[in-house]
């Protein structure tokens, strides 16, 4: 079996050297970087399975980095580590496409807790692919195809994606998608939310597909025949 490869960004090196070595005492491997310039460079170098990334760090913020990453790679995974608490770093945490947004101090158990939910998914969905009218949606692959015309989601969009799917023509629960893939259903996430679904509906150019919002409640995907 492949071995997950788990990049940390981070410069506070004595905190992240304990990180590491309880990381990898879960059976990941660890690459680790003390500031952005150098992480960006070992990214590049080892194509990392996911990214762990401070923000405040010298040469090169997290924010920049993980900015410069999506420009080219909307697969990765990143999870923000960060004393940096505010809505407003929050909101810009997830308008980079990050993953998730964990501020310190936290436990490790909580990080390894999440890094283990988001890799057994990923296995889970590696052969399941979705027939949506002429749409043909494949997690494992992190896209859409019409029409011969194929569409790239993000790990967020795709996550959304197939839970809507697997109900598809029934009401999902807006806190059901947030517990799931965010974790919680804080009014910063409640928005990244919102504006996933809009990206989502942007990127199905099948006519037949739609997505409908159902107030204070959460979402239908449906297929409509013609």
């Amino acid at each position: 079996m492949k071995i997950i490869k788990i990049l940390l960004v981070d410069d506070d090196i004595k905190n992240s050297m304990l990180l590491k070595r309880f990381i990898e005492a879960e059976g990941y491997e660890v690459i680790y970087a003390n500031n952005g310039r150098v992480g960006l460079e070992m990214y590049k170098e080892t194509r990392p399975d996911i990214i762990l990334l401070d923000i405040n760090m010298p040469e090169l913020d997290g924010f920049e980095m993980a900015r410069i990453i999506r420009q080219n790679d909307k697969r990765v995974i990143i999870f923000f580590l960060t004393d940096r608490t505010d809505k407003v770093d929050r909101l810009h945490g997830f308008s980079l496409k990050g993953n998730d947004y964990i501020p310190k101090p936290f436990y490790p158990e909580e990080l390894i807790a999440k890094i283990n939910e988001r890799f057994e998914s990923m296995i889970v969905n590696q052969d399941v692919e979705y027939q949506l009218g002429d749409t043909v949606f494949c997690p494992n692959l992190a896209s859409i195809t019409y029409k011969g015309e194929t569409h790239s989601l993000s790990v967020r969009q795709t996550e959304i994606l197939q839970m809507l799917a697997e109900n598809i023509g029934h009401p999902v629960e807006r806190e059901a998608i947030l517990d799931k893939i965010w974790g919680d259903s804080s009014y910063s996430n409640s928005l990244a939310l919102n504006v996933q679904i809009t990206y989502i509906r942007r990127l199905i150019a099948d006519p037949t597909i739609t997505i409908t919002s159902i107030k204070k409640r959460g979402y239908i995907l449906s297929v409509n025949h013609p």
